[in-house]
């Protein structure tokens, strides 16, 4: 029996360059990579001649800090740079190489860079104090004096952590091997699209597929790619489980209670805020419940399965949107943001930010990120649908925020945290999907625009809160002495999956294996960070709507201030309060209402 003619992937080079990134804003050519490389490797001792002489006085200890940022900026921009040339097509094995020796030389600089921080928390309070006070210079290291002292009791003594520093290679590997197995070594099966012709499953393709009208290619898709993370269910086990030892490991070593404590702990997050996040989202899974019992009978299905979670309840109006047009869509929506935000925003459509199509060998999903010294950069997987427009706000809400804050912030602040990174692509998505539904043509759009709203709060607050306590779950099973196997992985997930769908759907065998698919996981403790991000982005884009131009001021000011205060502090200069689980529920209310709505027009 002959092979199935498949539709591939287009080769990069078949990619026309206005749907490119331009990554030559960076570096014009390799040579010129080589060229900051080299001079890296030359400031390396500048940095190590400081050691031992911060207690000397504030003129060494701003020295010593100035060259230490100096260093890492040009650091980041030669990573950043390795990284996507090799996230453009990760089957090319020069960027691969080009990849491991970044990350190399940063293991070197961070080596270089680990008695600072040990030195510092060895000068008396008092004095140290007095340092950052002399000088307008070292008064910028203000907030970073004071997050070190903060952490004093979790800093090592000096060789300790240079010893940590030199392992960063050795205990990235889970995450490495992970994004290397699922970027560029599994394959997935063909299947017969809607029109009957074979078509090769790919990641990108895999979410348009569960957005079929046709049950058939939603559940061949669902089965086709699980068949393939099964095939690999111990390798994926293992990395899993080898990423929660290494999170025991730090957490441990650094005297935390736990791995999520410390996890929390670099944002000034106690774990109180986690766990009233998931017992909110507990209170009201009866919403999900309702929901889905809404999606049951919209779709006409005596039995709703995991694939059929995914397809929009009403029929899609736009069943192919360009990307042109998906611009515009969004540029229309963020209109609320005034002329200087929206400015940016064509600017970044229009200089080389964004990588738009899949192409293979690129990596899957979509991201935004970039260095001080560069202007901000957006991957995409462009597939044409609803999603792909909300995908572009969102991306350019981090781009955004990017930008605003390289801009304002010296070196130091520039790299906001994650915690506060989703608020600002969210609000993005939010004011985008707002926008759209109060200009809908009819009431058949209208539903599918509440429908894909609801999916948003579905895939950022619901979803993401599970993981959250998949990951809380796992490593609690690791911090008692015990190991993580395939079958236990697959039956805490599955437990999860009753809990929160099995009132309505049939919790297909299928789901067991998720967990082996979520790049997030080896980010651990971060995907709550989206449900807290979608509940403030939900609150501020009210606001933002409703009182004009003193909340986009407010708004504003948040993405300027990148890292230079606590996450908490920066949103609740912006007028949302996260210490409390209020802004939770009152998101979910916002859910609560949409349904509402959308359950009257069904």
């Amino acid at each position: 029996m002959s092979e199935p003619t498949a539709k591939p992937l287009p080769k990069r080079g078949e990619i026309d360059n206005r749907y490119k990134w331009n990554l030559e804003d960076i570096y014009i050519d390799i040579e010129k990579w080589e060229a900051d490389y080299k001079k890296i490797k030359l400031m390396i001792p500048e940095i190590e001649r400081f050691k031992g002489t911060l207690k000397k006085g504030a003129q060494n200890f701003l020295d010593c800090l100035k060259k230490c940022d100096e260093i890492s900026s040009l650091m980041d921009k030669l990573y950043v740079y390795a990284r996507m040339k090799r996230d453009e097509d990760n089957t090319k094995p020069e960027y691969q190489a080009l990849t491991d020796k970044a990350s190399a030389i940063a293991t070197e600089v961070y080596t270089a860079a680990s008695f600072i921080v040990p030195e510092m928390i060895l000068i008396p309070e008092k004095t140290l104090n007095e340092f950052v006070e002399i000088s307008d210079e070292l008064k910028i290291y203000r907030h970073f004096v004071k997050e070190i002292l903060r952490n004093k009791e979790h800093i090592l003594p000096e060789n300790e952590e240079k010893l940590l520093a030199m392992a960063s290679d050795i205990t990235d590997a889970p995450h490495d091997i992970f994004n290397m197995l699922n970027n560029a070594d599994i394959k997935f099966p063909c299947i017969k699209d809607e029109n009957g012709e074979e078509v090769e499953v790919t990641k990108g393709r895999y979410s348009a597929f569960l957005e079929s009208n046709d049950r058939r290619v939603r559940k061949d898709a669902f089965h086709a790619i699980y068949k393939s993370y099964k095939n690999q269910t111990n390798t994926l086990a293992s990395l899993l489980s080898n990423n929660v030892k290494k999170n025991k490991f730090f957490s441990s070593i650094r005297k935390y209670d736990s791995a999520l404590q410390a996890s929390l702990d670099r944002d000034n997050v106690t774990t109180d805020v986690y766990d009233n996040l998931i017992a909110t989202i507990d209170k009201n899974l009866h919403l999900l419940e309702r929901y889905m019992k809404l999606r049951k009978k919209a779709l006409k299905l005596d039995n709703l399965h995991m694939y059929d979670l995914y397809v929009p309840i009403v029929p899609e109006v736009n069943k192919e949107i360009k990307y042109e047009t998906a611009l515009d869509m969004v540029e229309e929506g963020l209109q609320p943001m005034g002329e200087e935000y929206l400015k940016i925003l064509k600017g970044g459509f229009n200089s080389g930010w964004v990588d738009v199509y899949e192409n293979e060998g690129k990596t899957s999903g979509a991201y935004s990120w970039g260095a001080a010294k560069t202007h901000p950069y957006v991957l995409l997987n462009y597939q044409g649908k609803i999603n792909d427009v909300m995908t572009i706000a969102h991306e350019m809400g981090h781009a955004i925020h990017t930008y605003y804050s390289n801009k304002t912030q010296p070196y130091i602040y520039s790299q906001y945290r994650i915690l506060v990174a989703e608020v600002a692509s969210t609000v993005n998505e939010s004011l985008v999907i707002r926008h759209m539904i109060e200009n809908s043509k009819n009431k058949a759009e209208k539903a599918y625009l509440l429908n894909r709203y609801l999916e948003e709060f579905r895939g950022t607050v619901f979803r993401q809160v599970m993981f959250a306590e998949f990951e809380k779950a796992t490593h609690a099973i690791v911090e008692k002495g015990e190991g993580l196997t395939s079958q236990m992985l697959c039956q805490i997930y599955r437990a999860l999956n009753v809990k929160y769908y099995g009132a309505e759907v049939d919790i297909d065998d299928d789901i067991d294996y998720e967990w082996s698919r979520i790049p997030h996981f080896y980010t651990s403790f971060y995907v709550y960070k989206y449900a807290t991000g979608f509940s403030a982005a939900t609150s501020l884009s009210k606001q933002i709507l409703n009182e004009g131009k003193p909340a986009i001021e407010r708004y504003t000011e948040f993405l300027k201030s990148g890292s230079s205060d606590y996450p908490l502090e920066l949103l609740k200069k912006a007028g949302v309060d996260l210490s409390s689980a209020q802004p939770i529920q009152d998101a979910l209310n916002v859910f609560e209402e949409i349904l509402i709505e959308l359950e009257e027009l069904i």
